[in-house]
């Protein structure tokens, strides 16, 4: 018999004789607390948000690509990741098309491999999608696909994300919820809340060591 074999052995034969203690779990007391309204939800956000660093800006539909490049010019970024193929990634390049003194479009359409010092030397910024957000931890939803791999939100230095208000959630339990997350748990959600931080025995705070340094979240109010 292994030693894992033995181990769970010993905890089966523990529970002989024992009775199950009741679930009595209180849906209402993960998500009352957690409630807010239409109006409360983007406040509630952004205020935990920008207490850990991360930049808000809010903004529409029609408007967002004009302010993304005012964000890309104000910061001097040469050039920006986007998905190509996604309804934002093809919503900037429709943009850019027309104002060809914006800074270069550079596509995540090839393995990793093929150009992974370019990837982690030279691409300064990234704009992805959102899931939706979280208002109770002031959190961003951000679900990674073949389209939108993970490394699109963890390389580059700072990190353009895009959100729906009408996705920001309550609460966490809403979410798995919504998602049916019970049924089968995705391979690879992340949940942001703001730059990537760390610090040293010090305890001295830095920003940017495992992942982007700025984040920088466009929230895209209702019409």
């Amino acid at each position: 018999m292994s030693a894992k074999q033995n181990i769970l052995g010993k905890l089966r034969k523990s529970l002989t004789g024992t009775t199950p203690i009741a679930d009595n779990f209180d849906v209402d007391l993960v998500t009352q607390p957690y409630t807010y309204s239409a109006e409360q939800r983007i406040p509630q956000l952004r205020k935990l948000m920008e207490a850990v660093h991360t930049e808000i800006h809010l903004t529409s539909g029609a408007e967002w690509p004009v302010l993304l490049a005012q964000l890309l010019r104000d910061r001097q970024l040469p050039s920006l990741l986007i998905a190509p193929t996604t309804p934002h990634g093809q919503r900037i390049a429709q943009h850019w098309a027309n104002n060809p003194e914006l800074p270069e479009l550079k596509s995540y359409d090839r393995p990793m491999e093929a150009w992974k010092a370019e990837l982690f030397n030279d691409t300064p910024a990234s704009l992805t999608g959102t899931l939706g957000a979280i208002a109770a931890t002031g959190s961003l939803i951000i679900w990674p696909t073949r389209e939108e791999p993970r490394l699109m939100s963890l390389v580059p230095p700072v990190h353009f994300a895009l959100l729906k208000a009408s996705e920001i959630r309550d609460n966490f339990y809403q979410v798995q919820q919504e998602f049916e997350w019970a049924q089968g748990m995705p391979t690879n959600a992340l949940l942001v809340s703001g730059p990537s931080k760390t610090a040293d025995i010090e305890q001295v705070l830095a920003y940017g060591a495992h992942g982007p340094k700025d984040l920088v979240v466009l929230i895209l109010e209702d019409q």
